[in-house]
């Protein structure tokens, strides 16, 4: 059903179908994760990411989305978001955003994960803040869906956990988090930041992609001459954390996560409820 504007509401059955469609996604990301050591190189990700789309017998909701030629986003360093897969090597200490979906019987799911490559130890220890933090901005978010009353909660909660936890990080405006169901990309817009507006309200059957993305330095950006691969306007280190969420009748759910998003939501008492169906 649609609720006001062009936002869907899901039924127990819906909610159930974009649970499969997130725990795929979760598998996409993982098998993306492990194939992202030094000496790998983007399209090799990508490749792994798509056997896993393909063995479920599912859909990529990125690979030919307005033309993108490949499953996952693969960002690396400086790159904030849409970095397209190729040639590039990766190098022990790169840090790396992930970010990738999939369609299951006509439901997206969508997430997004940094991480360095090497492991933690091989990176800097402002590349291991910088991911952590933006991590931990993406559970605020998360959290105020659970307990919230209206969606411009989301971004509040996320830039004021910023703003007083990281202020020397650079929170990004210009790319947002969204509805998600029928659609990859649906109404309502999710700002990662405190706007005028108090957007809509949040409503059992909502289901939102939340993403934070944080810089070491500034907040500006550039577009490259891919026309996808958005960057750092300081060429500072870029971070991007993203799960997709329901929030129905029972409670909160974290549709990409396995656990539900029980560990990311301890921290704030929150404890997450399954859909009916899920």
């Amino acid at each position: 059903m649609i609720f006001g504007p062009r936002i869907e509401l899901k039924t127990p059955a819906e909610l159930e179908l974009m649970h499969r469609a997130g725990q795929l996604t979760a598998e996409v990301l993982s098998a993306a994760r492990s194939a992202a050591v030094p000496g790998a190189t983007t399209a090799e990700v990508d490749a792994a990411a798509e056997a896993v789309i393909d063995a479920a017998g599912a859909r990529s909701n990125f690979k030919g989305y307005q033309g993108f030629p490949a499953v996952v986003c693969i960002s690396v360093n400086e790159q904030i978001v849409h970095g397209i897969p190729g040639s590039r090597v990766l190098n022990a200490g790169d840090i790396v955003s992930i970010d990738g979906g999939a369609v299951v019987d006509g439901f997206h799911g969508d997430s997004a994960l940094t991480m360095i490559v090497g492991g933690d130890e091989a990176g800097t220890a402002s590349d291991r803040e910088l991911s952590s933090a933006t991590e931990a901005a993406m559970w605020a978010g998360i959290a105020a869906f659970a307990t919230g009353t209206k969606v411009s909660d989301i971004g509040d909660a996320i830039d004021d956990f910023v703003s007083e936890s990281f202020p020397h990080l650079g929170l990004v405006e210009e790319f947002t988090g969204h509805g998600i169901g029928t659609s990859m990309h649906m109404a309502p817009e999710v700002l990662n930041y405190r706007a005028r507006s108090n957007g809509p309200k949040i409503k059992p059957g909502m289901c939102l992609a939340i993403e934070p993305m944080l810089t070491t330095g500034g907040a500006d950006t550039r577009t490259l001459a891919d026309d996808w691969t958005v960057v750092t306007a300081d060429g500072s280190r870029a971070s991007h954390w993203e799960h997709s969420v329901a929030r129905h009748d029972g409670g909160v759910w974290v549709l990409t996560a396995a656990d539900g998003g029980a560990a990311g939501l301890a921290p704030f008492g929150i404890t997450p409820v399954a859909p009916k169906d899920a």
